[in-house]
């Protein structure tokens, strides 16, 4: 077991559908299968990290409601340890309603935050004993951004190294990103943070450079079925992603940040934790659903074993 990881977000119900197509304004699409289980950008990468080998103390917060025992039930099967979860009557546990284009894999979703959307001052303060003992925390936008901001504030002071997911995308402030570690967005957000567009190794290296002259240390940015660029303040590279059969895109950035953390906290460096984290991404997508569809860390390391870990291009 590595060091430890606190994973602060959001935990949503995923009500999933898969249809021959995305419905268009108005339409009503037939659908072929539907799902219902447990999401949310946090708990995804939650649990992502925990079954890859983390020792993960997940904090979200849920209604008082029939969707929070999604969250509870599926922690309790997996082992994980459900004390720093909160919970109110005032406010609904989230949900997420999701689309999946059968033919394409692509997707539309819509998400009501509920409780994970309204994390009090308070409750943030109350983890100040978990983050003494934590060497990571993942975070993302997907809870409200004043708790985000404090979780932060409080990790960077004690020392505690901060991976900060920019999904969903939305405004951040240079006074937070000076205190991350490593950020991870995709290169649409990439893109609306930096002003950049990014669509290839170039715009990347340009959009990287934004973000290290805001005083984020290293920057890793997801491109989807292209693969991944990586800067740090010593090298550069891009790395391959791997040729897969995708089922499910949904859930495969997620994926991505619980294994990269999983991978660090058992003292990998960045470069290495990005090939585990390729991995377990391209596990992921094969599979249908979320959370359910994270691998566990044997199939990982099979995975690794017959496909290779990927080589870096420098740049």
């Amino acid at each position: 077991m590595g060091k430890k990881v606190t994973v602060f977000g959001s935990f949503v119900v995923d009500l999933m559908s898969r249809c021959p197509h995305l419905p268009a304004p108005g339409e009503t699409v037939k659908g072929s299968v539907f799902r219902m289980g447990p999401g949310g950008k946090g708990f995804n990468q939650g649990v992502a990290a925990y079954k890859a080998g983390a020792d993960v103390t997940m904090v979200t917060k849920l209604g008082s409601d029939a969707f929070a025992d999604v969250a509870l039930n599926t922690m309790n099967k997996l082992g994980m340890n459900t004390e720093r979860i909160f919970q109110t009557s005032e406010t609904e546990t989230g949900s997420a309603l999701i689309l999946v284009d059968e033919n394409t894999a692509q997707n539309e979703i819509v998400v009501v935050l509920g409780a994970c959307g309204n994390i009090t001052d308070k409750e943030v303060e109350s983890l100040s004993d978990l983050l003494d003992q934590s060497e990571y925390l993942l975070t993302q936008l997907e809870t409200n951004v004043t708790a985000v901001e404090k979780i932060v504030a409080m990790a960077f002071e004690k020392g505690v190294k901060i991976i900060l997911n920019t999904a969903p995308v939305q405004p951040i402030s240079d006074d937070l990103l000076s205190r991350v570690d490593l950020i991870t967005p995709n290169e649409v957000e990439a893109g609306i943070l930096s002003g950049i567009k990014v669509d290839n190794q170039e715009s990347a290296q340009k959009a990287a450079d934004y973000f290290l002259k805001k005083g984020v240390k290293n920057v890793l940015i997801t491109m989807g079925s292209s693969g991944v660029f990586l800067a740090t303040p010593q090298k550069r590279g891009f790395l391959p992603a791997y040729k897969v059969n995708a089922l499910d895109t949904t859930g495969a950035g997620d994926a991505f940040n619980g294994g990269l953390t999983a991978a660090l906290s058992e003292g990998k460096d960045l470069w290495e934790a990005a090939q585990f984290a390729n991995a377990l991404a391209a596990l992921s997508v094969q599979k249908m659903g979320t959370t359910t569809s994270m691998p566990d860390r044997e199939e990982i390391d099979t995975f690794v074993a017959e496909h290779g870990k990927g080589e870096w291009v420098l740049s």
